[in-house]
């Protein structure tokens, strides 16, 4: 079993910028990838950013150049560093875990945390 837990979400204003960590403990011998979702009130739940188990990374078009995925093996922590925040960045933020497929799909992905909320003001 896999247990995830997301923290460091906040309010920010408009080009601010914010790091979102997920720790995650139990099995990790079949870890695929690790993923950030986000979902915003009435929207599909979209893919954010996700990093393979050799440290491949991938971005959503929209975040591209401005959000960072990263880990830290040592720590059990998966981070995203996300700057210049456009209140299209505000959405409830979810870290996830694949163990075969790792696509922008989300049903792909096996263990999910809670979700951390980020609401970005103009």
């Amino acid at each position: 079993q896999v247990q995830l837990v997301e923290s460091g979400g906040g309010t920010v204003q408009a080009g601010g910028s914010l790091i979102l960590s997920c720790g995650y403990s139990g099995d990790q011998y079949s870890r695929n990838c690790m993923g950030w979702f986000r979902q915003a009130p009435g929207k599909e739940r979209e893919g954010v950013a996700r990093i393979y188990s050799t440290g491949y990374r991938v971005y959503a078009d929209s975040v591209k150049g401005r959000f960072t995925i990263s880990q830290d093996n040592a720590k059990n922590t998966v981070y995203l560093q996300m700057n210049s925040l456009i209140p299209e960045d505000t959405a409830m933020y979810y870290c996830a875990e694949a163990a075969n497929r790792c696509t922008w799909n989300s049903s792909h992905f096996d263990y999910w945390g809670q979700g951390t909320q980020v609401t970005v003001s103009t």
